[in-house]
């Protein structure tokens, strides 16, 4: 099958990319429509890796309908494992797992070669690593996801605490405008900067220069494993497109 970077150079516009799509799509009814079909790609009796978020929580209520099929699952968050127990969906530790075959989760922005920002709810380095074990990452999406460039949704960076300061300043540097996500706190217990004004062009070499800064935990530029398949949603139904 052709890529979407095969068919799309990452230089044009979103508006070239999907021409002729109302803005004013329900976007529920194209997550729900990609958390199913993401359904098609989970092998019988196997351990699924979960994401968090919006279109996440639609493929939760997605597998519980066909929870049978699957052994177990690993989530990526506090707050999707309680919705999958909630099925009545079995959850394990990563730690206790030593394969997983695919991994589900959505994201903020997407481009045409599969590199992502994710981290608006705050789970980024718990859906890093899962995503990092995975065999496959499905990204499911809705089309307002797919972008140029990576940039305009503000990057999420997990950070230590006392790091805080320093690391504002280090990425004053580079160019951001880092804002603390005020009153928000971690599964793991840490804080997060979301820096707006980056225009990421290199998504791969930014997301290792800012793991080399001191404090940050991990960012929320998902470019080094990018995603394997993307399902996204459009008024025309699911496009599915695999990285080359």
């Amino acid at each position: 099958m052709e890529t979407l970077a095969a068919r799309y150079p990452s230089s044009r516009l979103l508006s070239d990319i999907l021409p002729n799509i109302p803005i004013a799509m329900n976007q529920d009814a194209l997550k729900q429509a990609v958390a199913a079909a993401a359904l098609d790609h989970i092998p019988e009796d196997s351990i699924v890796g979960v994401g968090s978020g919006s279109t996440a929580n639609y493929f939760i209520d997605a597998l519980a309908a066909r929870k049978a099929r699957v052994r177990a699952t690993v989530a990526s968050s506090e707050a999707s494992a309680q919705r999958l127990r909630q099925h009545g969906i079995s959850v394990l530790e990563l730690n206790a797992v030593d394969d997983i075959p695919v991994y589900v989760d959505g994201a903020d922005e997407i481009t045409a070669e599969f590199a992502m920002i994710k981290g608006g709810g705050g789970a980024l380095t718990r859906e890093k690593i899962v995503a990092a074990v995975a065999r496959v990452f499905v990204c499911i999406a809705d089309h307002s996801k797919l972008v140029a460039t990576l940039g305009r949704f503000p990057l999420p960076i997990e950070v230590i605490p006392m790091a805080r300061a320093y690391v504002e300043r280090e990425l004053v540097k580079l160019g951001g405008e880092p804002r603390l996500r005020a009153g928000f706190t971690t599964d793991n217990g840490n804080q997060i900067l979301d820096v707006h004004g980056l225009t990421i062009t290199d998504p791969r070499r930014l997301e290792t220069e800012l793991d080399q800064i001191a404090g940050v935990v991990t960012n929320g530029l998902f470019a080094r494993r990018g995603a394997d398949v993307l399902l996204l949603g459009t008024p025309d139904g699911v496009r599915l497109s695999r990285r080359s």
